[in-house]
């Protein structure tokens, strides 16, 4: 069987994913976005969209990127504001600015910064 199903709270259902994915980037990587002004640290990836239909359906049509990759948890920012950002792999690159990301919750999460990265508390684990 080449296929799992699990419970997204996100998405309030059941969600259908390949036993297997190739995620790009890892827990704790720091990302940016190919198109809009924000980076993030990496703290949880679905290999699937997992979402709500509502949440999926907001994004315009041009821009929609398919469900049927991996999704990363990102604790995000931009010069205004941080925040949580959900993001398709195909619109994440490695930040190649490489700093330490300023986000409050980050502590919580992640224990140091080091060689580009950030190194998740022990006990986080899935």
């Amino acid at each position: 069987m080449n296929r799992a199903t699990y419970y997204s709270p996100q998405a309030g259902r059941l969600i259908d994913a390949p036993r297997q994915t190739k995620a790009r980037f890892a827990i704790g990587d720091i990302v940016k976005h190919r198109h809009y002004d924000f980076r993030g640290v990496v703290f949880d990836i679905d290999p699937v969209f997992a979402n709500s239909d509502e949440w999926y359906d907001s994004i315009p049509a041009e821009v929609r990127p398919r469900r049927q990759q991996p999704f990363y948890h990102l604790l995000a920012e931009n010069e205004d504001e941080s925040y949580l950002a959900y993001v398709s792999q195909q619109n994440l690159m490695r930040d190649a600015e490489g700093g330490p990301v300023d986000h409050p919750s980050l502590a919580k999460m992640f224990e140091d910064f080091a060689e580009g990265r950030y190194r998740l508390r022990q006990g986080l684990a899935h």
